[in-house]
């Protein structure tokens, strides 16, 4: 009797607690949905995002909040590894991510914009990026040493926050997501931020958090002619060193959930 093959394993990377929920938390539990491993990693840990609280304290609460927004949507909760503002794309900082990702071994990756509104979201792109690409190079030594994988991976960049890049150019995305259904997990999940929520309100004068993550959602879908009426929207990585031309799983898992933008996507 021939079995079905696995599910992929799917990877949500970000630089912040909080930032997985705000931008894409509704297509990642489309992907629950639908039978895949979910894993959820925030590459730094928080401690700058509180006026007053110490660093150390702060990253506690903010891994505490982020094990509890994972479990709502049961995924996997995976450790920090740099501190707020420290992210930086070097030697070694490729290495200890190459570690966890080859621990998890993902064939769907959902990271941030290369061109984001602030360093720490664009460097956890690139290194996660590099990481994925050097997955199967026996040469490239991760810290601690974790064996290679050579499974195909497919990467999708979230729209910026704010959906313009760093210098005010709007986001293009290639697909859209319709979260319409998976608002309220969405909800539940950024609830679980509270100590974000706070320093939010104060440091960036953002009013109704929930309601600004609603409203991007509609926002993205109005403004680019999208059938679905809220959603999120991803741009393609390059298939080459990553995965086959054809391997598009997002659009596979999710045919009627995922369309296509109207403007060309270069897989």
């Amino acid at each position: 009797m021939n079995s079905s093959p696995p599910l992929p394993t799917v990877l949500a990377a970000v630089a912040h607690p909080d930032d997985i929920e705000f931008c894409f938390a509704g297509t990642l539990a489309h992907l629950k949905e639908v039978g895949c491993s979910v894993h959820m990693w925030n590459l730094a840990n928080g401690c700058c995002g509180d006026a007053v609280r110490g660093r150390e304290e702060t990253a506690n609460i903010r891994w505490k909040e982020s094990r509890a927004s994972a479990a709502v949507l049961g995924a996997y909760a995976h450790k920090p590894v740099f501190d707020d503002l420290a992210v930086f794309y070097d030697r070694r900082s490729l290495s200890m991510v190459s570690a966890v990702l080859r621990e998890i071994r993902p064939q769907i990756i959902l990271t941030h914009s290369p061109e984001d509104y602030m360093e720490d979201h664009q460097n956890v792109c690139r290194l996660v990026v590099s990481a994925a690409f050097s997955r199967a190079m026996p040469n490239h030594m991760t810290t601690p040493e974790v064996p290679t994988y050579n499974d195909p991976v497919r990467i999708y960049h979230a729209a910026p926050h704010g959906l313009h890049d760093s210098m005010g150019n709007p986001f293009q995305p290639d697909l859209f997501a319709d979260i319409s259904t998976k608002i309220s997990i969405k909800e539940k999940m950024l609830d679980c931020h509270r100590s974000q929520k706070e320093w939010l309100e104060t440091t960036q004068g953002m009013g109704s958090y929930v309601d600004e993550m609603i409203e991007i959602g509609h926002q993205l879908a109005k403004h680019n002619s999208c059938r679905f009426s809220c959603a999120e929207g991803w741009r393609i990585h390059h298939h080459l060193g990553f995965c086959p031309r054809d391997y598009h799983p997002l659009e596979s898992l999710l045919p009627d959930l995922v369309e296509s933008a109207l403007r060309p996507v270069h897989s």
